[in-house]
């Protein structure tokens, strides 16, 4: 079979792997049918983040179980599938808390000797804990694939910013990031009853997108302008939730010095630079919560997922190209180059 493959900085090529199989009794083979880039990729395909030449990559996929293990039960073949981007046992004591990305016997998709989901195919470990079902008849359903695939990472992942950030009904939200997660956040929090959304960012586009899912107000600086402009939106007082997804130090310096003195920070951002932007003076003399981490897709898609499915939200949006599985390498060139927010791979 096909997959994305990477080999160095800016150097992804689709090769030849071999095919996945049924290793356990708790694997299911699943067969891809959308997957899709994500912006974290990037810092491995900009070499910020360190791979092994000739690593698979991708970690965000939907597919068709062809084969399962003795042990699975809840899956058979035919059946249409949603991977979240950490495959957990659905047993230990977190994944019973709803905190699989802490599941001991977990992993991510595309580290070393795992399949990437950016292929024809993966093998899933633990399938019975880790695959959400979907509608058979959604496999086919070219209006509704891109936001069951947002499903997989970046709506999930918006919503636990809005969930670690207390979003609550009436409340006004920050929303630090344009990218996908930060979009899918803006419409979490609408979601969740936000009276008002600022959306911090500066592309046109994407604050379009960030207006359709509820953004009632956008901000285009950045710093100590982006922090003097939210202060004047909110009456000098800031935000009660801010919603952190873009991972640098000033972007954290920044969610920090909007939040309102009492309210909250939920960040998602894959931290890149250290923490010298968590201020914690300031946030101990202002009572702001700091909260979030890789979040637990697994647990938030059974909900979200229903509102999908009734038409409530629409977090494939956010797809703004679809290429198929050779066009991959050009995918990560546009999404580098901003030309693109995020690529959705087709098979």
């Amino acid at each position: 079979m096909r997959a994305t493959v990477i080999h160095g900085p800016r150097d992804i090529r689709i090769e030849e792997v071999p095919d996945p199989v049924v290793q356990r009794p708790t694997d299911a083979v699943v067969r891809v049918v959308n997957a899709c880039i994500c912006g974290s990729d990037l810092w491995a395909y900009r070499g910020v983040a360190a791979r092994e030449p000739g690593q698979r990559i991708g970690h965000e996929f939907l597919g068709i179980v062809e084969e399962v293990g003795s042990e699975v039960g809840r899956f058979e073949a035919g059946d249409f599938v949603v991977a979240p981007f950490v495959w957990s046992d659905g047993t230990c004591d977190f994944c019973r808390d709803g905190l699989q990305t802490s599941c001991p016997h977990g992993g991510f998709w595309g580290s070393v000797g795992s399949d990437g989901g950016q292929g024809e195919a993966v093998r899933v470990p633990f399938a019975d804990g880790t695959l959400v079902k979907l509608p058979r008849d959604a496999a086919t359903d070219q209006a509704l694939l891109p936001s069951l695939l947002a499903l997989s990472d970046v709506m999930a992942t918006g919503h636990h910013a809005a969930v670690c950030a207390r979003v609550r009904p009436g409340s006004t939200v920050a929303v630090v990031g344009d990218g996908a997660v930060g979009l899918c956040g803006v419409l979490a929090a609408h979601r969740l009853g936000a009276g008002r959304i600022i959306a911090l960012g500066r592309h046109e586009m994407r604050t379009g997108i960030a207006r359709r899912f509820g953004a009632t107000d956008v901000v285009p600086d950045r710093g100590e302008a982006a922090v003097e402009k939210v202060r004047e939106l909110t009456g000098g007082q800031g935000a009660h939730a801010v919603l952190e997804a873009v991972g640098t130090e000033e972007s954290m310096r920044t969610a920090i010095s909007i939040a309102r003195d009492g309210g909250a920070v939920g960040y998602v951002g894959v931290p890149h630079g250290g923490s010298a932007g968590v201020d914690i003076g300031q946030m101990f003399g202002r009572n702001v919560t700091l909260g979030g981490g890789v979040a637990p897709a697994r647990a938030y898609i059974p909900e979200l997922l229903a509102d999908v499915l009734a038409g409530d939200i629409e977090p494939g949006l956010v797809f703004d190209r679809t290429v198929g599985l050779a066009e991959v390498p050009q995918g990560y060139q546009a999404m580098d180059d901003r030309s693109a927010l995020k690529v959705r791979i087709a098979f």
